[in-house]
């Protein structure tokens, strides 16, 4: 193991020589000065693990010291030392980005305790983590065992999803592969869940409204706006601000939710599932219609298109919250706006005092799709976003800088209510699955939809009817199959280059806990 090399300015060195003697029989290496000027030199000399900086020195003062050694290197740890409380001190040398902060006297504990929370952290804490894993491994084992409703299953992804971001800075290789291992087969589990499952949500036997129909089913896309959003409209005590961030994964969500946090408060966060196929024409649809596909197509046929139709499948969404609107009896005064672009987001923040007297103003932002469609195409994306946790890092970095953040920010300042949703998530593409079809057969690469359908029946979720599940047919035999778990759907023909060109890319459509469950919050302004 190296050895610790520690840099210990101080005016009054030689009292200290007992702290000292105590560290270097922990075996750490120091190294002592009495003057800025000389700590600024060795400090350009030598390679320090970490600095301790006197702030009360003659000559040149420590928070001066301390300016000059980060403008020539800026990662060394560096912990000041004073015999002063004043705030002002305190208040500039945390801008000035030291590590830790000491009042004289300090006895040798302190500097060890010090010392190991600025060295060793990473590793305390990946042990620590590690540990923590472990114990819960068992247990998300017999969960996984066990679980048998649409609530047991948000709480065990939610479960895997803490445990995927906690793990995902530490060194520990195995227990990563461990937790995608627990994803990998819940997924498995999860699609058997859903096959067993899925038809009875849209039962009309039972009575609608009824306590056992909402006991029996989650919240699903066509009945999200009534269910979260209605309820708030009502209030009538702030305007709304209702997001839609298209294909956003739950595991998303939280890698920006605290940024988020810094200006509004969550007042609930409620997990439901997007209706299958979990793609965009399907699931935003029924969210902003109220609506089931195969309700859309009888009702409002001038807006609906099915999979083989030509034209753009989401060019309505705001004709279809319209007509929801009135259906809830919502007479409000409401505006739409889809940002497809960098223009069209600063555009809208531009403008955001104009929404002020809106009821209810809906933004459905577009970028995260096109992440997820860019690492299909580009090969620089596909570096960017080569796992889930470079995808979480892409989409927080995406955030931090984009105008949605601003009109967030906006949407506070005005006392805007936010509710910030998604129509469906995504997940990494690793396995093929084959499968056969006609000419007039869907394009999705998780599901199909068509007459002549030939499949790996293990792979897939197949429904003969597709009205059983709220989706229309395109003619009388047209069946529907969903891919489940990582599977993507290749064509024989051409296989080995559909493959090479689709594996490992983040799509849509199927069966997989990233896809269906997501997230609703609702947030005032702080």
């Amino acid at each position: 193991m190296n050895t610790i090399k520690i840099l210990w300015v101080d005016d009054e060195i030689d009292l200290l020589k007992p702290h000292i003697l105590f560290l270097e029989k922990k075996n750490y290496e120091v190294t002592t000065c009495n003057n800025g000027q000389d700590a600024i030199d060795l400090y350009k000399e030598h390679n320090f693990d970490i600095v301790f900086l006197d702030e009360n020195m003659p000559g040149l003062s420590g928070l001066e010291t301390l300016s000059e050694m980060k403008e020539f290197k800026s990662t060394t740890p560096v912990i000041m030392i004073t015999k002063s409380e004043e705030e002002y001190i305190m208040e500039e040398a945390i801008g000035s980005k030291i590590a830790d902060y000491l009042i004289k006297p300090v006895n040798p504990n302190q500097i060890l305790l010090s010392l190991k929370k600025n060295l060793d952290h990473s590793r305390l804490v990946s042990e620590k983590t590690t540990l923590d894993y472990q114990k819960e491994f068992r247990k998300i084992a017999m969960d996984l065992a066990m679980v048998n409703s649409f609530e047991d299953w948000i709480e065990l992804y939610k479960k895997l999803l803490y445990w995927e971001i906690e793990l995902e800075n530490i060194e520990d290789q195995n227990m990563i592969s461990i937790l995608e291992s627990q994803k990998t087969e819940a997924n498995l589990q999860f699609g058997k869940f859903i096959e067993r499952n899925y038809e009875d949500w849209f039962d009309t036997s039972v009575r609608q409204g009824s306590a056992e129909e909402k006991a029996d089913k989650p919240i699903l896309s066509h009945k999200l706006f009534g269910e979260l959003v209605a309820p708030e409209i009502r209030k009538k005590d702030k305007p709304i601000l209702f997001v839609v961030i298209d294909n956003l994964r739950y595991d998303q969500w939280k890698a920006f939710e605290n940024i988020v946090y810094n200006h509004y408060k969550p007042e609930k966060e409620v997990s439901y599932f997007s209706i299958l196929p979990t793609a965009t024409q399907y699931a935003r649809n029924a969210i902003f219609s109220g609506l089931l596909p195969v309700e859309m197509e009888k009702k409002y046929p001038q807006y609906w298109k099915n999979d083989t139709d030509e034209g753009g499948k989401n060019l309505h969404e705001a004709d279809f919250l319209t007509e929801q609107l009135k259906r809830l009896g919502l007479n409000i005064k409401h505006e739409y706006y889809k940002i497809v672009n960098q223009r069209d987001g600063r555009k809208l923040v531009e403008n955001f005092k104009s929404l002020k007297n809106n009821d209810l103003t809906t933004i459905v932002y577009n970028f995260v799709d096109m992440i997820s469609h860019a690492k299909t195409e580009m090969d620089v994306v596909k570096e960017l976003a080569s796992n889930d946790k470079a995808y979480r890092s892409l989409t927080l970095s995406w955030f931090k800088n984009s105008p949605l953040l601003e009109l967030i920010q906006l949407g506070q300042q005005h006392g805007f209510k936010l509710i910030i949703t998604t129509d469906h998530g995504t997940i990494n593409c690793k396995n093929p699955s084959k499968v056969i079809g006609d000419k007039n057969t869907s394009l999705n690469l998780r599901y199909k939809t068509g007459r002549s359908l030939t499949y790996e029946e293990k792979d897939v979720y197949v429904v003969k009817d597709p009205k059983k599940i709220g989706l229309p047919s395109i003619n009388m035999t047209s069946s529907f199959i969903f891919a489940k778990s990582d599977y993507f759907l290749a064509y024989v023909n051409n296989f080995n280059h559909y493959v090479s060109y689709y594996r490992n890319t983040y799509q849509h459509g199927g069966i997989s806990l990233e896809e269906m469950i997501i997230p609703c919050i609702v947030l005032n302004p702080k």
